[in-house]
């Protein structure tokens, strides 16, 4: 690969990287305060709903703009690129239109098999999203392909901050002029259709001059309709799936904990405001994984030249250095938000409703974290049988035993399957990946030192929580203003430990260090240390 355009690729890696990362901390923040305005059962009203956006929005943003930028990338020149985008629009709108039609049709009938049919004109709300899916998948993956990430950037960015902007507001004007759930849901999921029409303006010359234009006469052969819709499915499916493991479970949740809690015993209302609870724990688990995937990202470019030249000792290296990092971040985040959830709930929500829910929910971060680590690892090697596989088998996990789970041990029942269908899939995963990938988690002691580490961390945590409670007296303590103070103590406590104890133990290599934020000021500092002390 040439030096100018692998430049070109790791500078349009690095700025869709950054957008996908504001969007992602976006996605999740602003939960917080729709939770806090509209309380829980209107949280739970948004919620139910929320996982046929997220779905919708994966097609639009990760799984057919990924593929369709391989197939322009797989073509020989600008008319050829220019084509196969217009065929691949064609299928997505087919795709599209039934998606569309089958949710404004059966919006009644998803309703009542979620237990709720006033959630019909919702699932009709949002079913608009999926008219505008092709022209924003074939648009981002038109410019991915040639390597033009700043278009896709652009766009997510304006998808996020409009929608953003629209359901705050709705959650405002429900407030004041008193509306109940369902309308303010509808207004709120009415933000996915007026997010897609903003963000779908970014690809207005390209639409009109690549997909709306009378069509070039082809200067090479294309593939047939036919093998193309073929690979849409085979292998575009494949890497939809794999961007919605963790959507496709909440929507399992849609389907399974309301009724679940009604069978359990509870009165509908009350079960609304419990899956509402439940809920809380889907933005910790975002945030989550913003920070524990967002620094292994990084190594992706260079994984991917590694790939290129034929380098399999670097190929390691930096796979190593992905799963590591990756691995650390997430069980440091998962210790850190169990020994803090008390605080964290109240700090955020206003109540300790749930608090053991959420303990288990957030375990959900540290497969989810590697789940994404190594199917990025294995998407690169072209490997996708053990990926199916594991995603399949997770999600029979899920569907099977949620309802059950949920009847017997109410909301905890839930995060309890939710963790364990995560576990499945990286299971199955790592078991089915080559054996040096296998090999990774295993090597040196790695994952003894960061057990050892982590359990230490939480350990000084909670017992760090526990005397600044008692120091301040229980009504104090029990505040969401000292709640506030009491996390960040916390969380500093926690970081400090984490970081003493990771560089005692050599937990990471200087190449590790370095991929993450001040880790070169840190490896810097401790051999002036370690030179003084001579």
């Amino acid at each position: 690969m040439p030096k100018d355009h692998l430049n070109t690729v790791f500078k349009g890696a690095l700025i869709l990287s950054i957008s996908s990362l504001v969007a992602k901390v976006l996605s999740a923040v602003y939960r917080i305060p729709l939770q806090n305005m509209v309380g829980n059962t209107g949280f739970y009203v948004y919620q139910q709903i929320y996982p046929l956006y997220g779905i919708g929005m994966t097609f639009a943003l990760n799984g057919f703009p990924n593929f369709i930028s391989k197939l322009v990338a797989e073509q020989p020149d600008e008319t050829s690129k220019s084509l196969i985008a217009r065929r691949a629009f064609h299928i997505l709108s087919g795709l599209s239109l039934v998606v569309f039609f089958g949710l404004q049709l059966g919006a009644t009938w998803i309703a009542a098999h979620m237990g709720d049919v006033n959630l019909a004109p919702i699932i009709s709300a949002v079913a608009w999203m999926f008219v505008f899916m092709p022209w924003l998948a074939t648009g981002r993956g038109y410019y991915q392909g040639k390597f033009l990430m700043g278009p896709t950037a652009v766009s997510q960015l304006i998808e996020q901050v409009v929608r953003v902007a629209i359901i705050i507001m709705a959650a405002y004007f429900s407030v004041r002029l008193g509306w109940d759930n369902y309308r303010m849901g509808t207004w709120a999921m009415s933000s996915a259709p007026l997010a897609a029409i903003c963000s779908s303006l970014i690809f207005t010359a390209f639409g009109l001059r690549y997909l709306l234009a009378p069509a070039p006469a082809p200067t090479h052969p294309l593939p047939s309709y036919r093998k193309l819709t073929k690979r849409f499915v085979i292998e575009g499916g494949t890497l939809c799936l794999v961007a919605a493991v963790v959507i496709l479970l909440q929507l399992v949740d849609s389907f399974t904990v309301m009724r679940g809690l009604v069978h359990q015993g509870q009165l509908p209302e009350v079960a609304k405001a419990l899956k509402g609870v439940y809920d809380r724990g889907q933005p910790l688990v975002q945030l989550g994984l913003v920070v524990a995937t967002a620094f292994s990202a990084t190594l992706l470019p260079a994984l991917t030249d590694a790939l290129a030249k034929r380098q399999p000792i670097e190929f390691k290296r930096q796979t190593q250095a992905m799963v590591h990092v990756s691995l650390a971040l997430s069980m440091a985040a998962t210790v850190g938000l169990a020994a803090l959830m008390p605080q964290i709930n109240r700090l955020l929500f206003g109540s300790l409703e749930g608090t053991t829910a959420l303990r288990i929910y957030i375990i959900s971060i540290l497969f989810a974290a590697l789940i994404t680590t190594y199917t990025s690892v294995l998407q690169s090697l072209n490997e996708y049988t053990a990926m199916i596989i594991g995603i399949i088998a997770g999600l029979a996990t899920k569907v099977l035993a949620n309802y059950i789970f949920v009847v017997h041990y109410g909301i905890n029942g839930a995060s309890t399957v939710t963790v364990l269908s995560l576990a499945v899939m990286f299971a199955v995963m790592w078991l089915g990946s080559p054996e040096d990938l296998q090999q990774v988690l295993l090597e040196s002691g790695y994952l003894i030192k960061l057990l050892a580490l982590s359990a230490v961390m939480g350990i000084v945590v909670v017992l760090s929580c526990h005397q600044i409670t008692a120091l301040v007296g229980p009504i104090l303590a029990n505040t969401r203003g000292m709640a506030g103070i009491i996390t960040v103590i916390g969380v500093l406590i926690g970081v400090l430990v984490f970081v003493a104890g990771a560089v005692y133990a050599r937990l990471f290599t200087i190449r590790e260090w370095l991929v993450l934020p001040y880790g070169k000021r840190l490896i810097k500092a401790v051999a002036k240390g370690k030179e003084h002390h001579s």
